[in-house]
Protein backbone atom coordinates (compact mmCIF):
# COMPACT_ATOMS: atom_id res chain seq x y z
CA UNK A 1 0.00 0.00 0.00
CA UNK A 2 1.19 3.68 -0.60
CA UNK A 3 -0.15 6.58 0.46
CA UNK A 4 -1.79 7.55 -2.68
CA UNK A 5 -3.71 4.92 -2.17
CA UNK A 6 -6.04 7.11 0.11
CA UNK A 7 -7.04 8.88 -3.01
CA UNK A 8 -10.00 8.07 -5.11
CA UNK A 9 -11.37 9.29 -7.94
CA UNK A 10 -15.10 10.98 -8.32
CA UNK A 11 -16.32 12.31 -11.73
CA UNK A 12 -17.85 15.83 -11.63
CA UNK A 13 -21.26 16.44 -14.26
CA UNK A 14 -20.78 18.54 -16.76
CA UNK A 15 -23.25 21.38 -17.22
CA UNK A 16 -23.91 20.29 -20.85
CA UNK A 17 -24.83 16.81 -21.41
CA UNK A 18 -23.31 16.83 -24.61
CA UNK A 19 -19.44 17.28 -22.87
CA UNK A 20 -17.68 15.02 -20.41
CA UNK A 21 -17.96 15.72 -16.51
CA UNK A 22 -14.99 16.26 -14.80
CA UNK A 23 -12.50 13.90 -12.84
CA UNK A 24 -11.81 14.91 -9.45
CA UNK A 25 -9.05 13.06 -6.78
CA UNK A 26 -11.40 12.70 -3.36
CA UNK A 27 -10.59 11.29 -0.24
CA UNK A 28 -11.50 7.41 0.08
CA UNK A 29 -13.64 7.99 2.92
CA UNK A 30 -15.25 4.33 2.82
CA UNK A 31 -11.43 3.09 2.99
CA UNK A 32 -11.13 5.24 5.92
CA UNK A 33 -14.14 3.46 7.20
CA UNK A 34 -13.31 0.18 6.97
CA UNK A 35 -9.76 0.59 8.06
CA UNK A 36 -11.51 1.63 11.42
CA UNK A 37 -13.70 -1.42 11.60
CA UNK A 38 -10.33 -3.97 10.94
CA UNK A 39 -7.79 -4.67 9.26
CA UNK A 40 -8.56 -4.51 5.16
CA UNK A 41 -8.70 -7.79 3.94
CA UNK A 42 -5.75 -7.21 1.55
CA UNK A 43 -3.42 -5.64 3.71
CA UNK A 44 -2.36 -6.45 7.84
CA UNK A 45 -2.76 -3.41 10.02
CA UNK A 46 1.27 -2.16 9.96
CA UNK A 47 1.46 -2.17 6.18
CA UNK A 48 -1.47 0.21 6.22
CA UNK A 49 -0.60 2.40 9.15
CA UNK A 50 2.88 2.78 7.47
CA UNK A 51 0.98 4.27 4.16
CA UNK A 52 -1.29 6.40 6.40
CA UNK A 53 1.12 7.88 8.58
CA UNK A 54 2.65 9.44 5.11
CA UNK A 55 -0.68 10.34 3.83
CA UNK A 56 -1.37 12.59 7.08
CA UNK A 57 2.21 13.72 7.28
CA UNK A 58 1.83 15.07 3.79
CA UNK A 59 -1.86 16.23 4.28
CA UNK A 60 -0.25 18.51 7.48
CA UNK A 61 1.98 19.76 4.88
CA UNK A 62 0.52 20.72 2.36
CA UNK A 63 -1.77 23.02 4.78
CA UNK A 64 0.97 24.48 5.94
CA UNK A 65 3.29 24.93 3.22
CA UNK A 66 1.99 24.57 -0.66
CA UNK A 67 -1.52 23.63 -0.26
CA UNK A 68 -1.39 20.80 -2.66
CA UNK A 69 -3.33 18.03 -3.17
CA UNK A 70 -4.96 18.99 0.01
CA UNK A 71 -7.84 16.65 1.97
CA UNK A 72 -10.64 19.53 3.42
CA UNK A 73 -10.84 20.57 7.10
CA UNK A 74 -13.39 18.43 8.09
CA UNK A 75 -10.99 15.48 6.52
CA UNK A 76 -8.01 16.45 7.83
CA UNK A 77 -9.68 15.53 11.09
CA UNK A 78 -10.92 12.41 10.10
CA UNK A 79 -7.84 11.22 7.97
CA UNK A 80 -5.95 11.95 11.96
CA UNK A 81 -8.65 10.32 14.05
CA UNK A 82 -8.08 7.14 11.65
CA UNK A 83 -4.30 6.49 11.69
CA UNK A 84 -4.40 6.89 16.15
CA UNK A 85 -7.36 4.22 16.02
CA UNK A 86 -5.67 2.13 13.71
CA UNK A 87 -1.86 2.91 16.21
CA UNK A 88 -4.24 1.73 19.09
CA UNK A 89 -5.05 -1.18 17.42
CA UNK A 90 -1.47 -1.62 16.91
CA UNK A 91 -0.27 -0.85 20.07
CA UNK A 92 1.54 2.13 19.69
CA UNK A 93 0.20 4.52 22.12
CA UNK A 94 3.15 7.65 21.81
CA UNK A 95 1.98 9.13 18.92
CA UNK A 96 -0.11 12.12 20.82
CA UNK A 97 -0.11 15.29 17.99
CA UNK A 98 -0.90 18.53 19.81
CA UNK A 99 -3.41 19.22 17.11
CA UNK A 100 -6.34 17.41 15.70
CA UNK A 101 -7.35 18.70 12.51
CA UNK A 102 -6.00 21.80 10.00
CA UNK A 103 -7.83 24.18 12.01
CA UNK A 104 -5.98 23.47 15.48
CA UNK A 105 -2.70 23.09 13.38
CA UNK A 106 -2.66 26.55 12.33
CA UNK A 107 -3.29 27.88 16.18
CA UNK A 108 -0.48 25.45 17.07
CA UNK A 109 2.36 26.69 14.64
CA UNK A 110 1.13 30.73 15.72
CA UNK A 111 1.61 30.01 18.98
CA UNK A 112 4.86 28.48 18.49
CA UNK A 113 6.54 30.98 16.06
CA UNK A 114 6.22 29.58 12.68
CA UNK A 115 4.00 32.26 11.29
CA UNK A 116 6.74 33.51 8.76
CA UNK A 117 8.45 30.33 7.92
CA UNK A 118 7.05 26.94 5.80
CA UNK A 119 10.44 25.44 7.24
CA UNK A 120 9.38 25.76 10.53
CA UNK A 121 6.27 24.03 9.69
CA UNK A 122 7.60 21.52 8.37
CA UNK A 123 10.22 20.62 10.82
CA UNK A 124 7.49 20.85 13.74
CA UNK A 125 6.20 18.19 11.89
CA UNK A 126 9.05 16.58 11.90
CA UNK A 127 9.49 15.86 15.37
CA UNK A 128 5.59 14.88 15.54
CA UNK A 129 6.05 11.99 12.45
CA UNK A 130 9.63 11.40 12.13
CA UNK A 131 9.44 9.40 15.09
CA UNK A 132 6.01 7.18 14.28
CA UNK A 133 7.22 6.56 10.60
CA UNK A 134 10.56 5.21 12.20
CA UNK A 135 8.36 2.54 14.80
CA UNK A 136 6.32 1.57 11.81
CA UNK A 137 9.03 0.89 9.76
CA UNK A 138 10.52 -0.89 12.25
CA UNK A 139 7.75 -2.95 13.23
CA UNK A 140 6.96 -3.87 9.50
CA UNK A 141 10.32 -4.71 8.64
CA UNK A 142 10.53 -7.35 11.45
CA UNK A 143 6.78 -8.67 10.61
CA UNK A 144 8.03 -10.00 7.17
CA UNK A 145 9.67 -13.02 7.20
CA UNK A 146 11.70 -12.53 4.32
CA UNK A 147 14.63 -14.42 2.71
CA UNK A 148 16.24 -11.32 1.10
CA UNK A 149 19.67 -10.13 3.15
CA UNK A 150 19.91 -8.00 5.78
CA UNK A 151 22.60 -5.49 5.84
CA UNK A 152 25.29 -5.66 8.71
CA UNK A 153 24.16 -2.08 10.02
CA UNK A 154 23.09 -0.72 13.55
CA UNK A 155 20.05 1.19 11.40
CA UNK A 156 17.26 -1.21 11.08
CA UNK A 157 16.14 1.22 7.83
CA UNK A 158 17.88 3.60 6.03
CA UNK A 159 16.02 6.73 7.26
CA UNK A 160 15.72 8.13 3.65
CA UNK A 161 11.86 7.21 3.78
CA UNK A 162 10.99 6.30 0.36
CA UNK A 163 13.74 4.35 0.00
CA UNK A 164 12.52 2.35 2.94
CA UNK A 165 9.07 2.28 1.69
CA UNK A 166 10.42 0.69 -1.65
CA UNK A 167 12.77 -1.73 -0.05
CA UNK A 168 9.32 -3.02 2.23
CA UNK A 169 7.69 -3.32 -0.86
CA UNK A 170 10.28 -5.41 -2.75
CA UNK A 171 10.33 -7.68 0.82
CA UNK A 172 6.75 -8.37 0.61
CA UNK A 173 6.56 -8.57 -3.11
CA UNK A 174 9.73 -11.22 -3.11
CA UNK A 175 8.11 -13.01 -0.23
CA UNK A 176 4.98 -13.65 -2.12
CA UNK A 177 5.90 -14.15 -5.62
CA UNK A 178 5.74 -17.69 -6.93
CA UNK A 179 5.36 -16.95 -11.24
CA UNK A 180 7.84 -15.64 -13.59
CA UNK A 181 5.85 -12.95 -13.91
CA UNK A 182 5.90 -12.35 -9.94
CA UNK A 183 9.62 -12.60 -10.11
CA UNK A 184 9.64 -10.35 -13.46
CA UNK A 185 8.04 -7.41 -11.44
CA UNK A 186 10.61 -7.73 -8.29
CA UNK A 187 12.83 -5.97 -11.07
CA UNK A 188 10.52 -3.54 -11.25
CA UNK A 189 10.58 -2.97 -7.49
CA UNK A 190 14.25 -3.17 -7.75
CA UNK A 191 14.15 -0.14 -10.38
CA UNK A 192 12.06 1.44 -8.02
CA UNK A 193 14.63 0.81 -5.22
CA UNK A 194 17.47 2.45 -6.65
CA UNK A 195 15.50 5.28 -8.52
CA UNK A 196 14.42 6.35 -4.83
CA UNK A 197 18.09 5.98 -4.43
CA UNK A 198 18.86 8.04 -6.72
CA UNK A 199 17.09 10.71 -5.43
CA UNK A 200 17.95 10.71 -1.80
CA UNK A 201 21.29 10.22 -2.37
CA UNK A 202 22.56 12.55 -5.24
CA UNK A 203 23.16 15.82 -4.14
CA UNK A 204 24.10 18.07 -7.58
CA UNK A 205 26.09 20.68 -5.63
CA UNK A 206 27.94 17.90 -4.13
CA UNK A 207 28.16 15.09 -6.51
CA UNK A 208 27.67 16.51 -9.87
CA UNK A 209 30.78 17.58 -12.19
CA UNK A 210 31.51 21.22 -13.02
CA UNK A 211 30.00 22.82 -15.94
CA UNK A 212 27.49 19.65 -16.58
CA UNK A 213 23.56 19.81 -15.98
CA UNK A 214 22.19 17.28 -13.08
CA UNK A 215 21.19 13.83 -14.52
CA UNK A 216 17.74 13.26 -14.42
CA UNK A 217 16.82 10.34 -11.48
CA UNK A 218 16.22 7.77 -13.37
CA UNK A 219 19.94 7.89 -14.45
CA UNK A 220 20.94 5.83 -11.72
CA UNK A 221 24.09 4.38 -12.79
CA UNK A 222 25.20 7.90 -13.83
CA UNK A 223 24.42 9.30 -10.52
CA UNK A 224 25.26 6.39 -8.13
CA UNK A 225 28.13 6.68 -9.46
CA UNK A 226 29.17 9.95 -8.54
CA UNK A 227 27.92 9.24 -4.50
CA UNK A 228 30.14 6.44 -4.49
CA UNK A 229 33.42 8.20 -6.30
CA UNK A 230 32.73 11.25 -4.02
CA UNK A 231 32.15 9.48 -0.99
CA UNK A 232 35.34 7.04 -1.00
CA UNK A 233 38.20 9.25 -2.61
CA UNK A 234 40.83 6.82 -4.15
CA UNK A 235 41.44 4.32 -6.48
CA UNK A 236 40.06 1.77 -4.26
CA UNK A 237 36.16 3.61 -5.58
CA UNK A 238 36.78 1.16 -8.51
CA UNK A 239 35.24 -2.12 -7.56
CA UNK A 240 32.73 0.25 -5.30
CA UNK A 241 31.71 1.67 -8.99
CA UNK A 242 31.39 -1.86 -10.30
CA UNK A 243 29.37 -3.12 -7.36
CA UNK A 244 26.63 0.10 -7.96
CA UNK A 245 26.84 -0.63 -11.92
CA UNK A 246 26.27 -4.53 -11.45
CA UNK A 247 23.51 -4.04 -9.25
CA UNK A 248 21.68 -1.79 -11.47
CA UNK A 249 22.21 -3.25 -14.29
CA UNK A 250 20.76 -7.21 -12.75
CA UNK A 251 18.00 -4.95 -11.49
CA UNK A 252 17.12 -3.92 -15.28
CA UNK A 253 17.84 -7.45 -16.77
CA UNK A 254 15.15 -8.99 -14.31
CA UNK A 255 12.55 -6.43 -14.99
CA UNK A 256 12.92 -7.29 -19.02
CA UNK A 257 13.32 -11.00 -18.54
CA UNK A 258 9.60 -12.27 -18.77
CA UNK A 259 9.14 -15.37 -19.54
CA UNK A 260 13.05 -16.66 -17.85
CA UNK A 261 12.86 -14.79 -14.65
CA UNK A 262 13.74 -17.46 -11.80
CA UNK A 263 13.16 -16.97 -7.93
CA UNK A 264 16.83 -16.90 -7.88
CA UNK A 265 17.62 -14.29 -10.16
CA UNK A 266 14.98 -12.28 -8.56
CA UNK A 267 16.56 -12.69 -5.45
CA UNK A 268 19.69 -12.10 -6.27
CA UNK A 269 18.90 -8.83 -7.83
CA UNK A 270 16.98 -7.80 -4.76
CA UNK A 271 19.53 -8.61 -2.67
CA UNK A 272 21.86 -6.54 -4.11
CA UNK A 273 20.25 -3.23 -4.45
CA UNK A 274 19.04 -3.72 -1.16
CA UNK A 275 22.64 -4.07 0.17
CA UNK A 276 23.48 -1.49 -2.42
CA UNK A 277 20.68 1.04 -0.41
CA UNK A 278 22.94 0.31 2.72
CA UNK A 279 26.08 0.89 1.25
CA UNK A 280 25.21 4.12 0.07
CA UNK A 281 23.79 5.08 3.41
CA UNK A 282 26.92 4.32 5.01
CA UNK A 283 28.95 6.66 3.01
CA UNK A 284 26.11 9.82 3.93
CA UNK A 285 26.35 8.82 7.62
Amino acid sequence: MKPWDFWTEWTVPAVDPLERGTVEKVLDTDKLDAIVAGPLPDYPDVETAVALARFVHEQYESYGTNCEDLVTDDESLTILRTLKALLNRLGITTFDPPFRDFKSFRSYWIRNDCSGSWQARRDVLDEIFEPLHRVLDEREAGSISSTLATAISPRKVTGWPRVDEEISELRRHFESASTQQDYSNVGNDCVSTLEALSEAAYDHAKHGSPGEDEPPVAKTKDRLDRVVEVGLVGPENAHLRKLARAAIELAQAVKHRRETATRAEAGIAADAVILLANMIRRLGS
